[in-house]
């Protein structure tokens, strides 16, 4: 399977968005890509704002999303990536990864790991969700997503090994910082090799978040990477390596401990 893997820094304005993805979906289609992986937060960001994007939350019915599946309906692409959704049921938005395919939405996962860290306060603005999401089976491929923070919990990636997932997909928005970088090619190589499956990940480049977007393999191995720059990259996911990788390695079979449980959000305080 090939995939595709856009970063792009998030303009403020959502139909700019659009016009961005569109494009993208159309150059990952002239390629011969069957995914498209967008960063988080996709509907709308302000570098010198965190927040901008839980402010412009919309429902899931609006028009930002009824745009991304067209573009899905017209190009044939499976998109996937993080939109701040809007609902009735809560006080506050959720940032949902959404999977639409064929003009179908086929996941809206809501972030469960709020980012708290390094300064910053999700939970202030975001409702954390409480489900590990399922996979999503895409031309014979299981995937299992992450959104950004998540990354860091090597809980729901190894939920998703359990589950019986071939491809651990993260959209992100990657703060920068000291080590940042290093933390995040460290952390998708990780997931990668401990649960034996391919890696795709992607953040948002822009003056706050570091890009480098990644594809890993079982192994560990990099097989596509973006700079810091706009920029779409492509990967090829082999099932033969995939197989080889859990003959050679079969930590899936070895593990003693249980699968993870999910446990409700800690408080905010």
């Amino acid at each position: 399977m090939r995939v595709a893997i856009a970063q792009f820094a998030v303009a403020r304005e959502p139909d700019r968005n659009i016009e961005t993805i569109r494009t993208y979906a159309m150059q990952a289609a002239a390629n011969g890509a069957r995914v498209l992986l967008l960063p988080e937060g996709i509907i709308a960001r302000d570098a010198t704002d965190p927040y901008y994007p839980a402010h412009h939350a919309q429902p899931i019915d609006g028009p930002f999303v009824t745009a991304l599946r067209a573009i899905s309906t017209q190009t044939g692409i499976a998109i996937m990536g993080t939109v701040h959704i809007s609902d009735s049921e809560s006080a506050k938005p959720g940032n949902v990864f959404l999977i639409i395919d064929g003009g179908e939405i086929r996941l809206a996962y809501r972030k469960i790991h709020l980012y708290d860290a390094f300064g910053e306060r999700e939970s202030d603005v975001i409702e954390p969700g409480n489900e590990i999401p399922p996979l999503i089976g895409i031309d014979g491929w299981r995937f299992g997503v992450m959104t950004c923070y998540d990354l860091r919990f090597p809980e729901l990636a190894r939920a998703h090994a359990i589950a019986g997932a071939d491809v651990l997909v993260v959209s992100a928005a990657w703060a920068r910082g000291t080590d940042k970088v290093d933390h995040w090619t460290t952390l998708c190589k990780a997931r990668a090799l401990e649960n034996t499956c391919y890696l795709m990940a992607c953040s948002e480049h822009s003056a706050h978040n570091i890009g480098h977007s990644i594809a890993v393999d079982p192994m560990a191995h990099v097989v596509a990477q973006a700079g810091d720059d706009d920029d779409i990259v492509f990967a090829d996911f082999d099932r033969d390596v995939l197989d080889k990788a859990r003959q050679t390695l079969p930590v899936l079979r070895n593990r003693r401990f249980a699968a993870p449980v999910l446990r409700s959000a800690p408080s905010a305080d």
